[in-house]
């Protein structure tokens, strides 16, 4: 079985700009080409697991979201990182329109995205790592079985009842990564 490193997108990869689905407004968070690299060194597959409620809501379409991950993969992969898959969630239980508005099991905190990956591509969980900016992002990783959970808590309020390793810059993450 393989180890991966899950990551979220808008927080972690991307700076946060609200809704991001353009390319002119993703803005690579600093350092996490290097953490992504380090962890590629090290035998991760590298993953990102994301809610993406701009879908349901319908700020941007799918195919515009599948055009900015097809754009955000070459950057990375222009970086010598390849990046294994994406999964996302389009769905949201009450802001959602049409097909989109609907309670599933991949909008994390629910681990649906994560154990789907890790039954596609053979993935030991309980080896692997999950970086995040929300408990929502920590909740779907202890529930998928991930022991180390890494959480960047320089955006939002820091629940401290939620167990993880916590870092205020990304470059950090590379010291939980073995």
């Amino acid at each position: 079985m393989k180890k991966a490193l899950f990551l979220d997108r808008d927080g972690i990869i991307n700076v946060d700009h609200g809704y991001v689905y353009k390319k002119e407004a993703f803005e690579f968070v600093e350092d996490i080409f290097t953490v992504c690299l380090d962890a590629h060194n090290k035998g991760y597959e590298i993953f990102v697991i994301t809610n993406q409620s701009g879908i349901a809501r319908g700020k941007y379409t799918v195919e515009q979201f599948n055009q900015l991950t097809l754009w955000m993969v070459k950057q990375f992969k222009l970086k010598g990182i390849v990046i294994t898959d994406v999964y996302y969630c389009p769905h949201h239980p009450d802001k959602g329109v049409g097909e989109y508005k609907m309670v599933c099991d991949c909008r994390k905190p629910e681990p649906g995205m994560i154990l789907s990956a890790a039954k596609k591509y053979d993935i030991d969980l309980a080896k692997s790592v999950f970086i995040g900016d929300k408990g929502s992002d920590m909740q779907a990783a202890e529930r998928a079985g991930i022991k180390s959970r890494i959480l960047l808590v320089d955006q939002y309020s820091d629940n401290q009842a939620i167990k993880a390793h916590r870092i205020n810059k990304i470059i950090e993450a590379s010291v939980y990564i073995s």
